[in-house]
């Protein structure tokens, strides 16, 4: 079971995305949009083994968050959106590992 008030993707934390508040469009989209840009910008400042924990600590999250769809009482649609990007993140965090190679 996940931490309600734990931060999932930079300050966004779970109940944001699985609970009903704040909806999906223009609230969530838009934090989403913006954390993300954050994130990614954050990459350039972190070493090989940060990436490495980052992105394996990202995919639990995901993985995590995944679990939930089926409980028709959550958010579907903020839970496929999370999920997009964290998708789209784990994806900048594998492409900034190359660069180390």
């Amino acid at each position: 079971m996940i931490d309600l008030d734990k931060k999932i993707f930079g300050k966004v934390v779970a109940k944001e995305i699985i609970g009903g508040e704040p909806p999906l469009h223009p609230e969530t989209t838009s934090r989403l949009e913006n954390e993300f840009n954050l994130l990614v910008h954050e990459l350039n400042k972190k070493s090989k083994e940060e990436l490495e924990k980052t992105l394996q600590e990202q995919k639990e999250i995901i993985k995590q968050m995944n679990s939930k769809p089926g409980a028709m009482a959550l958010a579907q649609d903020k839970i496929k959106l999370f999920t997009d990007f964290g998708f789209k993140y784990t994806q900048a965090i594998e492409n900034k590992l190359k660069s180390f190679v």
